[in-house]
């Protein structure tokens, strides 16, 4: 008998493992091989379980966090041991505050050497137990299938998240105990109660001026047109929570807008103007409520989630109902079939409604700013976008301040056609819209990044391109960390210190990698770029040249502000070597004679070389000057003419 028959005779640990994860409904798992694992990876082939190869331990987990979200089902990562582990965090980190099922599977090293300070040992456990629901260290064989069975249970249970499961090494060859995996069973949260219901219906019929915010738990539950018949049946507009933009059609006439950054200021103010609000699979984080200013004293509220939390903890809500969304609306829907709603307060809500709907699109309007200044206008490409792309891709968004275009701008038809992490990682984008891609074969996935978060995972692109994912990413290059910068400039301190970044040719990298790169250097030349990466048949970027002065929506509007404000965001040292020189000259008209070269240096390029030309135009000037100044008593100025 061959060494392989005799493998193959016995089921082992690592065989048993896939069986559970497979039995679980896992489809894909992504990782960074380590030889650790082996073991399982030989049972995920066995089981069908397709395994995705990375480049990062990182984008490996953002992918599966991605596509746990996008689908709600569990969804696996492999790490080898310490290091790999430690480059997961990231992406579970993200797992956990999206409520993403994740199951991380890592290796450990060998029993034997348990505590001894192997090598790549760590204790995974109290490491990870911080960021993920629960963490747990297989001993001995027979544990680990049903110790799978409680992680995948655990990851589904309630307000889902990542869990981890740490194997060492000399156990996944060792043959299972039994060979029998018991079937996974997921406990369902109990059916709502029908009372709290209607308390919820009353708070919003009795309303002047009520509000939905929408979450997560709406998608999670599958629930999108029951929330569009519920809100349209009682007439009560819908706001989503931030990042959950696909909540709710936003073409819409009820939709107002999307919470957090990038948010247009119509849709505080109309959350500000509830006087009831429905929370609805949503936990009011800090960027949803606005560093928890809403609900504000003054609103009544109601939240109903798997695990309700509120916003306040000095204003709680009204109404508390720990239930699924999906079956919330299900029962308000038979409810109100037999309800008798008056007829005149809910024609007095739809002319409120449209005069909300109008204030949020002239809010919402991105690409109406003229510009006429080097590189891409930011809203414009998100405009191109919305009305290129298909209705059905998947966008995704890094973390950056190019991302609150898209949030205010971009609109979403259908759920499920939106990616963004609240954790604010960076990197995320490209991993994910790889990961999205895989889970829905057949749409795009367009992954909007800047420069600085699009870098940290960019060579997931070899991937993108083997795995013959149809992804699209679109790099907007400011050259610069930009919403740190923008944050130093709020301080009125330096001018970027850490945050200024060199040149990077992506579509050069791209093509590298086997995909189609276009580089983008204006408005008109966007369009084209975009029609020739639909159409490319393979993986594309298009790299996007792009002005630093463009932050934030809400940020300069016009280029003389922009010159200003950038002239207070000018070097420190620069700053105060002029102002000194100045002080010196002044009665000599030096003072002049530096401002005029500060004005022609920052109306001529606002690169990095603006600096070494006002230094060298100051030196010019101060040496004319000087030269006229009498040696032996400073304060002999010539006299002024």
């Amino acid at each position: 008998m061959s060494m392989s028959e005799g493998r193959s005779a016995t089921v082992t640990v690592g065989d048993a493992l896939a069986e559970a994860l497979a039995r679980a409904g896992v489809k894909i798992a992504f990782t960074v091989p380590g030889e650790s694992l082996l073991g399982l990876l030989d049972g995920l082939v066995t089981h069908k379980i397709r395994i995705v190869t990375t480049r990062h331990e990182g984008a490996a987990s953002f992918m599966a966090e991605a596509v746990a979200q996008l689908t709600g089902r569990p969804t696996l990562v492999l790490a080898g041991r310490a290091p790999g582990a430690a480059n997961l965090m990231i992406g579970l980190h993200a797992a956990q505050s999206d409520s993403a099922p994740v199951i991380a599977i890592v290796g450990q090293v060998r029993r034997e050497v348990r505590g001894r300070e192997a090598f790549q040992e760590m204790d995974l456990v109290r490491t990870f137990e911080p960021i993920v629901k629960w963490a747990v260290e297989a001993k001995e064989p027979g544990e680990v299938a049903a110790l799978a069975e409680k992680a995948i249970a655990t990851a589904l249970k309630g307000r889902p998240g990542p869990v981890l499961l740490s194997v060492p090494e000399d156990l996944l060859d060792l043959p299972a105990a039994g060979g029998h995996v018991p079937a996974n069973r997921v406990e369902h949260p109990a059916e709502p109660d029908p009372a709290l219901i209607r308390k919820v219906l009353h708070l919003l019929l009795d309303a002047q001026r009520p509000l939905i915010v929408a979450g997560a738990g709406v998608l999670r539950g599958r629930s999108t047109d029951a929330l569009v018949r519920f809100a349209e049946t009682l007439q009560v507009p819908v706001v989503a929570s931030w990042r959950r933009g696909d909540v709710f059609p936003n073409d819409n006439p009820l939709y107002l807008g999307m919470t957090g950054l990038g948010s247009p200021a119509s849709v505080r103010t109309r959350m500000e103007e509830a006087d009831a609000l429905l929370v609805l699979g949503c936990r009011m984080g800090e960027m949803t409520s606005y560093g928890y200013a809403i609900p504000g004293v003054g609103t009544r509220w109601a939240q109903v989630d798997v695990e309700p939390r509120g916003a306040s903890l000095a204003h709680h809500p009204e109404i508390v109902m720990a239930a699924d969304v999906s079956a919330f609306l299900r029962m308000a829907h038979r409810v109100l079939a037999n309800a008798a709603l008056d007829a005149s307060s809910l024609d007095a809500r739809r002319l409120q409604n449209a005069s909300d709907r109008e204030a949020f699109e002239m809010a919402s309007m991105v690409d109406e700013e003229p510009w006429d200044g080097p590189g891409v206008h930011p809203g414009r490409v998100v405009a191109t976008l919305g009305r290129v792309l298909p209705v059905d891709a998947i966008v995704t968004t890094d973390a950056g301040d190019f991302g609150t275009w898209a949030a205010r701008g971009y609109r979403f038809r259908r759920p499920g056609t939106f990616l963004g992490s609240t954790s604010g990682a960076m990197g995320f984008g490209l991993p994910a819209a790889i990961g999205a891609t895989l889970a829905r074969p057949g749409r795009l996935g367009v992954a909007l990044a800047g420069d600085g978060g699009f870098a940290m995972t960019m060579a997931e692109l070899e991937t993108a391109v083997r795995e013959r994912a149809h992804v699209m990413a679109i790099v907007f290059d400011n050259r610069r960390y930009g919403t740190i910068w923008r944050h130093q400039a709020l301080r009125g301190g330096p001018s970027g210190p850490a945050t200024r970044l060199g040149a990077i040719d992506f579509a050069a990298i791209a093509e590298a990698c086997g995909a189609l790169g276009l580089s983008v250097n204006s408005d008109e030349e966007f369009e084209p770029a975009l029609r020739q990466a639909l159409e490319a048949g393979r993986p594309a970027l298009l790299h996007l040249a792009m002005d630093p002065r463009w932050t934030t929506p809400d940020a300069i509007s016009s280029s003389e502000e922009a010159l200003e404000a950038l002239e207070t965001q000018l070097d420190a040292e620069v700053e105060v070597a002029l102002e000194n020189l100045a002080e010196e000259l002044v009665e000599a008209h030096a003072e002049t004679a530096i401002e005029e070269a500060l004005e022609t240096a920052l109306e001529t390029t606002l690169s990095e070389e603006i600096e070494v030309e006002l230094m060298e135009a100051a030196e010019e000037h101060a040496e004319e000057l000087t030269a006229e100044l009498p040696t032996d008593d400073p304060q002999e100025l010539p006299p002024a003419e």
